[in-house]
């Protein structure tokens, strides 16, 4: 998805009908949206300052730690996660988990500006993780700041977790035995605030074909590369029979290849990586039984943790994102989604277009609806 002139137009609506229907205490809330957004936008730059690569974010987790206990917080931490719970918790109810994580990418080499260095041009703040995930992360902050000052009808908390671009061990996975029983999560990821109801999931193989050794000038060995050319014809040509509505078929990639020593000698090895998307109707098991019974060469998997999700579209959360006029869709990208064993919706301002990419940024304007929109989806919802 692009954001584009309808997209700032359907936002500009909604908060018209907010502050047309929400009630006295939610309309202050959203009269007093500007301090809220200007709170977020400072925040994000200061943590955008601060380089915090993927297994390197202790910089920013030390300033979110300290930022919430200025708040009047009580931040909770593993590692470089942290987490706080709102003062409302009660057992006996349903936990709804926001998330968004701390974590960028290395920057590219075509940046043009200072990637650790906030720049605003008009309504845009470039800079690394602006849109991937900084963004969600303040905007999420404020929306559970907000709804944590009053009982809801369910207990409430807030997780900014780590290493999520590399989906390491250390992160999320790590993090969440330590937290209450989870009933829904929504996932702050750049979506332009539409609800991601699923997403694909990612195994990654390696394959190993092995041939014998011989001198390329006589007619002697057996080729590993050959022998590995059908495998790989095997994972470009076949299609999984199950298609899902929402994210098409399996895709799988071959990506990398490793062979040879020397021109003149025939290669007794050859290795190569497939990168695999999987859809909800076929687990990572599934995928590499059915990979091992038709190629012929050594296939690993270098983990099945990373499965396709998906949420019910009847679900409470997606009913009513829909009726405040959110479209629902399938995400072709990973998120920490993946390592979540309930319910979990994925919703963030920006763009994912705009991830990874050089002079990556996002909008004054995107994060202001987006505190908005996470409110108004949020308050009283009955999970």
């Amino acid at each position: 998805m692009v954001l584009n002139e309808t997209m700032h137009k359907k936002t500009s609506k909604y908060l018209i009908f907010l502050q047309n229907t929400l009630t006295l205490p939610q309309r202050n809330a959203i009269m007093d949206i500007e301090a809220l957004t200007q709170e977020a936008v400072g925040l994000l730059e200061r943590m955008v300052s601060l380089p915090s690569v993927s297994r390197e974010e202790k910089e920013v987790a030390d300033l979110l730690e300290n930022f919430m206990k200025e708040r009047g917080k009580t931040p909770h931490r593993t590692g470089h996660n942290l987490w706080c719970i709102s003062p409302f918790y009660r057992t006996g109810r349903p936990t709804l988990l926001l998330n968004a994580h701390i974590d960028t990418v290395k920057p590219a080499a075509s940046w043009t500006r200072d990637p650790f260095r906030p720049t605003r041009e008009g309504e845009r703040i470039y800079g690394l993780g602006t849109n991937d995930d900084g963004a969600s992360v303040v905007a999420l902050w404020q929306a559970f700041c907000t709804l944590s000052g009053k009982e809801q009808p369910y207990n409430l908390i807030f997780l900014a977790s780590c290493e999520e671009e590399v989906s390491g061990k250390n992160g999320i996975e790590s993090a969440l035995p330590l937290l209450p029983h989870i009933d829904l999560a929504l996932v702050g990821e750049p979506t332009g605030m539409e609800p991601a109801i699923a997403e694909k999931g990612l195994m990654v193989l390696d394959v190993t074909a092995y041939g014998k050794s011989g001198h390329a000038a006589r007619n002697e060995g057996e080729n590993a590369i050959y022998k590995a050319m059908k495998d790989m014809e095997w994972f470009r040509t076949y299609r999984f029979p199950k298609t899902s509505p929402l994210l098409g078929d399996v895709k799988m990639s071959v990506t990398v290849i490793h062979a040879g020593t020397q021109h003149n000698v025939v290669p007794d090895q050859c290795v190569f990586t497939v990168d695999v998307r999987s859809n909800e109707n076929y687990s990572n098991e599934e995928i590499y039984r059915t990979a091992c019974a038709h190629t012929d060469g050594e296939v690993k998997a270098r983990s099945f943790r990373l499965n396709s999700s998906r949420i019910d579209e009847n679900h409470p959360i997606v009913a009513k994102a829909k009726a405040l006029g959110r479209t629902p869709f399938g995400s072709p990208t990973l998120s920490d989604q993946a390592l979540m064993h309930f319910p979990s919706l994925k919703m963030g301002p920006g763009e994912s277009s705009r991830s990874h990419t050089a002079d990556e940024y996002i909008t004054v304007t995107e994060i202001r609806e987006a505190i908005a929109l996470y409110i108004e989806l949020l308050d009283g919802l009955q999970i």
